[in-house]
């Protein structure tokens, strides 16, 4: 039985999970890992969203403790708060070749 420290603990990554289920999301934790920071101007611009649009994104990641921020001045910069999300983003990603080698396997046998 799951006792209450456990259940915090899974609950907490679940938090990290729902955070990172949206496709902008995914392109902004990429994003920022390929340019180390980003203001949210030009996150705007490289997702093709707007302003609140992006920066409900941001929050999303944020409050999940993914992304961190500092303001400079009265812009904002946001980077990766750790970078081990992206063995995360990469086993997600091992799972979906897998899963079409294992699909078009299937569908080649049946032919």
């Amino acid at each position: 039985m799951m006792d209450a420290s456990t259940k915090a603990r899974c609950e907490m990554m679940a938090e990290v999970f729902r955070a990172l289920a949206h496709p902008s999301r995914v392109f902004i934790v990429e994003q920022l890992a390929e340019r180390g920071e980003e203001c949210v101007c030009n996150m705007t611009a490289l997702i093709g969203a707007d302003m609140s649009t992006v920066s409900r994104h941001l929050t999303a990641l944020k409050k999940a403790h993914v992304i961190e921020d500092e303001r400079r001045g009265t812009m904002t910069f946001y980077r990766l708060r750790t970078s081990c999300v992206l063995n995360f983003l990469q086993c997600a990603e091992k799972v979906l070749r897998e899963s079409y080698q294992a699909k078009a396997k299937l569908l080649k046998s049946e032919v």
